[in-house]
This record gives C-alpha cells, structure tokens and sequence, in this order.
C-alpha cells in the first residue's frame, strides 16, 4: 500500500500558508543560486581572448566553456539526492565553499595552458550544482499551488550568468586576469558562511530514510523524471548553450566586438532569467503543459529566422530575443511540471536528473555549432537543428506529457492535488 509521506514532525506542508520565512528562504537560496552560477560562468565570456590567447580552435574553445556545464549538470544527480536527505540548510554552504577552490586556481594559477584550463573548468562545475540543492529547499517552504511561482522566482538565479557576462571581461580589460576570479571567490566565502547562519530548512520537509542508491532507483522510474528531462534539456539547454556560445558566435558570424558581444549576451541571459518567473507564475493559473508548448512553438519560429543569419538588427536581435523569452519561461514551466507530478521525498533526486538533463542539453550544442562551423564556415545548420529538436519537443508535450499531466492539472484546478505516487512507491 502506499504510505504517504511524513515530514520529521509527522505533518505535512502543503496547503500551509505561505510565511514571511519561506519568502526570506526563497530570497536567500536564490542569490545562493545566482552566486553560484556566476562562478559557473566565469570561462564562457573569455572564452574567446583564450582562444587567441592559446591559439585554439574553434573545438576547444567550445570545449573549454562545456566543461564545466557537463560536470555541474552530472553532479546535480548525487547532490540533488543528498538534498532531499541532509537539506539546504547543509548542502548550499558545503556546494558554494567547495566552488571557491577552483575558481581560485583559475584566478592564480590556472588559465596559462589548456589543460590548466580545462581541469580548473572541471571541478568549477561543483558551482552548476546548486540548483538541484535549492529546488527541493525551495519547495519544501511553499505549498503545491504557490510553488510554481517560487520555483521560478528560485531559479532567476540563473541570471548570475548575466553578472559574469557584464563583468569579467570589463575586470580584466581594467585590472588582471586574477580579478574576477578573487572578487567572485570573496562573495562565495561570503555566501557560504551567510547560508550556514541563516539558511533553515522547513519544518514540515519530507526526509527519506532510504539508502541514496535505492532511492536514485526509484527516481529513474518516475515517468515525471524523464518527461521533464526532456523538455528541460530543450528548454534550459538552450539557454545555457546561448549563455556560453553566443558571445563566440556573435563575434565569429557577425563581427562585434568581444565587449559588444559579452553585452548582447547579458540582455539575452536577462530576459530568459526575467520570464522564468514567469513561466512558473503562468503555469500556476493555465498549466505547465500550455505553457511550455507556447514557448516551444517561439523558439522553433526564431531558430528557423535565425538559421538563414539575417541582419543583427532587427530581425536577428528579436528572433534571439524571443527565443530567450520562450526558454525562460519553458524552463520555469518545466519545474512547475515537476512540482505538480513529483512525490515531496523525491523533489531533489527528480531536479538532479532533470538539472543534469538540462545542462547536458546545453553542453553538446556549443560542440555541435563549433564543429559545424568549422566544417562549414556558417551556423545555418546548427540553427536549423534547434529548430528540428524543438519540434519534437513540442510534438511530445502536446500529446505524452500534457496525457500524464491530466490528472494533476485537474487536482490542481480542483484545490483537492495529494502527492502523485505510482502505485508500489513508498518514500
């Protein structure tokens, strides 16, 4: 029989109002978040004075800003499921002081070779893991119908992409290499010792008593965990592949100036992070399932503009601004998807595997688009694939996804929603 879950004093949280406390537990894991994730992207805006720095090419450049995507995004899978075991409160202090080394051996020692580079760019991935610490932290402080909006409120933090894209390459021009590393250190040490002071975990969090290996287990069986990776490595893949790409690809296809297109960047990255939010908002009141095929259908219009590379202005600044504005808001869709469908005990193995999905969806095609430029000397390909996956991503949440989202969108609109467990699972 099913067993629901239970939280450490025996009650649950949901249809708990929503506290002053849960709002300053979302405000801090979100700059949590953003710190992070500014570590997480401190390479991509130098990824081109490296490349003529050390003569790379147009591969290992792309490799260089991949790195640390594709290891944060695996590392999410085994700190999501210590999330929902030890809690934010424990995970989000010991993610960010882990993330200080690397980014100060980048700063000190490590950007003068390639593979200095790519082994710092390794362990900088530890930073790409926060998000699957503060989404079970985050939802464990709201109740299912507020959640939606404070899991993406959570993950504008994504937006600390934006500070690193504004900053480092100003920094450096204006100081030392070392500069943005050290300064970005500083406010993770910061960060770090903040969190461990004030950070508290719900009261009514569900703990798994489980061993972590069982639990991964009956996490991969979730129908929910692989519908939402999907989408997710559609949604926020490309955001990321765009955060860390699209400097190189302004700079390669059209011409601008490395500051320019570090720039340009930071609006894109700014308006995907201002409509994640969003996404959650709208999926409170209309479903996950009509948001995110609205967003789908966005971008496959603006990859499809932007495959035959039109003028930047004004046809290639609004296809690229529209695509940022439908990722956002499908990345935000995703999570409030996850938070309709997925058990409470499971809320951080579910976003580990679908965080590693996203961040794997946003590591290959920075590869892709520098291999095809290279080959070809143009990106109408890569464009055109976008717009081919994103297809598909909208076939599949038109019929697979919006068939298994039924019933929760019903429990939803009805105020009547219990935790969704397939049949045999208990937590």
């Amino acid at each position: 029989m099913v067993q629901p879950s239970k939280s450490k004093s025996g009650s649950s949280v949901q249809g708990s109002p929503v506290s002053r406390r849960a709002w300053l537990m979302l405000a801090l894991s979100t700059v949590g978040f953003a710190v992070n994730f500014w570590a997480w992207a401190l390479l991509s805006p130098l990824g081109p004075r490296f490349k003529d720095g050390l003569d790379l090419s147009s591969f290992e450049q792309s490799l260089l800003v991949a790195v640390p995507v594709v290891v944060g995004s695996l590392g999410r899978i085994p700190v999501g499921a210590l999330t929902d075991r030890f809690g934010g409160r424990v995970m989000f202090p010991i993610v960010s002081a882990a993330t200080v080394v690397p980014v100060l051996y980048l700063g000190l020692a490590g950007h003068s070779s390639l593979p200095a580079l790519l082994a710092g760019g390794f362990f900088l991935g530890i930073g790409g893991t926060a998000f699957a610490v503060g989404v079970p932290f985050v939802s464990a402080w709201f109740p299912p119908e507020r959640r939606g909006l404070a899991i993406g409120v959570f993950g504008a933090g994504m937006g600390g992409t934006a500070i690193s894209a504004l900053t480092t390459v100003k920094l450096v021009d204006a100081n030392s290499m070392s500069t943005p590393f050290l300064i970005t250190a500083a406010v993770l040490g910061a960060y770090a010792v903040t969190a461990a002071l004030l950070l508290r975990d719900a009261s009514g969090r569900a703990v798994p008593t489980e061993p972590l290996a069982r639990r991964l287990a009956a996490t991969v069986r979730l129908p929910i965990t692989w519908q939402a990776s999907a989408l997710y490595a559609v949604g926020f893949g490309g955001y990321v592949a765009f955060s860390v790409y699209l400097p190189t690809y302004l700079k390669t296809g059209y011409g601008l100036t490395q500051a320019d297109a570090a720039n340009r960047m930071a609006g894109f990255v700014l308006l995907a992070v201002a409509m994640r939010p969003v996404g959650g908002w709208l999926s409170d009141r209309m479903g996950p399932v009509r948001v995110l095929a609205g967003s789908l259908a966005v971008v496959v219009a603006g990859a499809v503009a932007q495959s035959f590379t039109p003028a930047l202005a004004p046809v290639g600044t609004i296809a690229f601004l529209a695509m940022a504005a439908a990722l956002g808001a499908a990345s935000g869709a995703t999570f409030a998807l996850v938070a309709l469908l997925t058990p409470a005990g499971q809320v951080g193995s579910v976003t580990g595997v679908v965080g590693a999905a996203g961040g794997l969806g946003g590591f290959l095609p920075p590869l892709v688009m520098g291999s095809l430029y290279g080959a070809y000397g143009t990106y109408a390909a890569g464009l055109a694939l976008l717009a081919v996956v994103a297809v598909a991503a909208l076939a599949y949440t038109l019929t697979g996804v919006r068939a298994a989202a039924g019933g929760g969108d019903r429990k939803r609109r009805t105020g009547a929603r219990r935790d969704h467990r397939p049949a045999g699972t208990t937590v």
